[in-house]
């Protein structure tokens, strides 16, 4: 699988779904650093109520979320696309510190420069408490396996 950056615009329906993967598969190492890199160094992000602006904001975010998101496992899937414009969903599910479950349900908005580096994404996310018991993503911690079923075999 190309890394996020290998991907450029304009895409097509593969190119947006490997972009989408790629990023799907960083996100899902915990590696704030390694996130960072896909994104320009002036990256503007709305990610719920907080605002983040460029590589060294992202990562500091980063690291207070899966402080606080403990068990991250992510899923997106590819929802539409434009030239350098890509509409994802997703869901993951972490627990808090009191290992309390949650899922989250969102929607991504992303734009890319020529280089195929993110310079804007839009997050916007619900959390659900679950039960341990309805988790959906147990595979171990990392990259979700390619046999693991993707959101559209395992939506609630």
């Amino acid at each position: 699988m190309p890394k996020p950056t290998d991907i450029r615009p304009p895409f097509t329906r593969e190119t947006a779904a490997q972009k989408v993967r790629a990023a799907e598969d960083a996100w899902n190492t915990r590696d704030p650093e390694r996130v960072s890199l896909a994104y320009s160094v002036n990256s503007q992000w709305r990610n719920r109520d907080t605002f983040v602006q460029g590589r060294p904001q992202i990562v500091e975010f980063l690291l207070g979320k899966w402080d606080r998101e403990q068990e991250y496992r992510l899923v997106k899937q590819l929802w539409a696309f434009t030239d350098n414009r890509i509409a994802v969903r997703f869901q993951y599910e972490y627990h808090d510190e009191t290992g309390n479950w949650f899922r989250a349900y969102g929607n991504e908005n992303w734009e890319f420069d020529d280089d195929g580096l993110m310079r804007r994404r839009e997050a916007s996310i619900n959390d659900d408490a679950i039960d341990e018991s309805d988790r959906k993503f147990h595979w171990p911690l990392g990259v979700r396996p390619a046999d693991h079923p993707g959101l559209g075999e395992c939506v609630k």
